[in-house]
């Protein structure tokens, strides 16, 4: 089962205030698309799916003009740093 890190961005709305929520969550999956389906909620629900060359998944959602982006980031197999008990 790979190992992501998926990024949940929900960008204000307010024309003053540039800031956004950012939630951030370690999951295990071998399909990223149910983790989606949770945030798709609303009576207009509108979502693009791009994968990138470096292999990064990006959501695009617009859920009643609520802008949100979520990005998972495959995590290697195993950390280095971890593994060898130094961390």
């Amino acid at each position: 089962m790979k190992r992501y890190e998926m990024v949940r961005e929900i960008f204000n709305s307010c024309s003053n205030n540039q800031m956004r929520d950012v939630f951030i969550k370690e999951i295990q999956t071998d399909n990223v698309d149910p983790w989606v389906q949770e945030f798709l909620t609303g009576t207009q629900v509108q979502y693009e799916k791009h994968e990138n060359p470096d292999g990064a998944i990006i959501f695009d959602i617009n859920t009643d003009g609520m802008m949100q982006r979520i990005t998972f980031t495959e995590l290697a197999g195993w950390d280095p740093v971890f593994m060898d008990g130094a961390g």
